[in-house]
């Protein structure tokens, strides 16, 4: 069950069961708080927040917009994931949650193996050590799925073999499941409970959403990402506007910029038709970028 380009209210996403990849899923188990909880904790003076939407929008995206992160993280959400152990040993490097995993040592690991479709097969790249290139040939592809699903079979084989868990030959031992799990391939599927902050959720879907990521994490970002677009929908909008859609820039790259700015004439009229054009209308967000654009123009 995709999430669409459409918006889907929180109702319709909580704890229903997403699809991700050939036998993964993303459940949204629960969430704490809402875009009016990151507004309570940045005026917590105030109780309540304040009484205006429209205000509470600007204030949600004046935090986002200068990094103060502490009052997204007084919302939090709780994710069910079954994902291949290959981008669970990725994904856990982000260590600001709280994860519970499946235990292969209790429990048995299902017969489900990762294989990834012709279209998602490639060459190692050139220039990233770490990315993808060309797509394989299909008769190539299709040769490398059938070796991919050969070897996880026969390591899926000997796994069960050395559980004996049916008792197929009672003279022989049965063989410790935290031991056994040691011949399973990485393409195997893991389930976890993931519970995390926004503003670290946030910080991991920029990373993860980046069409540098690897592409079967970035499938995960992305069914992620509407669920989070449909529990703080004020606060999504100033992640795409400020961190998600944003370029920064070094101190070299802007000192670059300032010396192609130098030889442009910008009139203060043009300024204001391109800001009414791309919507930069709030006056205080309108204040701060002509102070960027003051800075550049020096």
């Amino acid at each position: 069950m995709p999430i669409t380009e459409e918006a889907i209210p929180l109702s319709g996403i909580l704890g229903k069961k997403f699809d991700v990849l050939d036998h993964g899923f993303v459940v949204l188990v629960d969430v704490m708080g809402d875009d009016s909880s990151i507004v309570q904790a940045a005026r917590v003076s105030y109780g309540k927040g304040t009484k205006s939407v429209s205000v509470d929008r600007e204030l949600i995206r004046y935090l986002m917009r200068h990094r103060h992160t502490s009052p997204f993280e007084m919302v939090e959400f709780k994710f069910h994931v079954k994902l291949p152990i290959f981008v669970a040993r990725q994904w856990i490097r982000h260590r600001t949650a709280n994860v519970n995993e499946y235990s292969a040592r209790y429990s048995i690991l299902d017969r489900e193996f990762y294989i990834p479709e012709p279209d998602v097969l490639a060459e190692q790249s050139t220039v990233d050590r770490q990315g993808r290139d060309m797509l394989l040939p299909k008769e190539e592809a299709e040769k490398v799925r059938s070796l991919m699903q050969k070897n996880s079979e026969k390591a899926y084989a000997l796994y069960e073999y050395f559980l004996n868990e049916e008792d197929e030959d009672p003279n022989r031992s049965k063989l410790a499941r935290e031991l056994a799990r040691i011949v399973i391939p990485t393409n195997v599927y893991t389930q976890w409970y993931w519970k995390i902050d926004l503003h670290n959720l946030f910080h991991f879907l920029s990373l993860r959403l980046d069409v540098k990521a690897q592409y079967e994490i970035r499938e995960y970002a992305k069914v992620m990402t509407g669920m989070v677009k449909a529990a703080v929908p004020v606060a999504y909008e100033a992640f795409e506007d400020y961190r998600l859609n944003a370029i920064n820039l070094s101190a070299k790259e802007v000192a670059i910029v300032k010396t192609f700015l130098d030889k442009v004439d910008i009139t203060e009229e043009e300024i204001k038709a391109e800001c009414d054009s791309a919507g930069l209308t709030n006056k205080l967000e309108l204040r701060e970028f002509k102070e960027k654009l003051q800075r550049l123009l020096k």
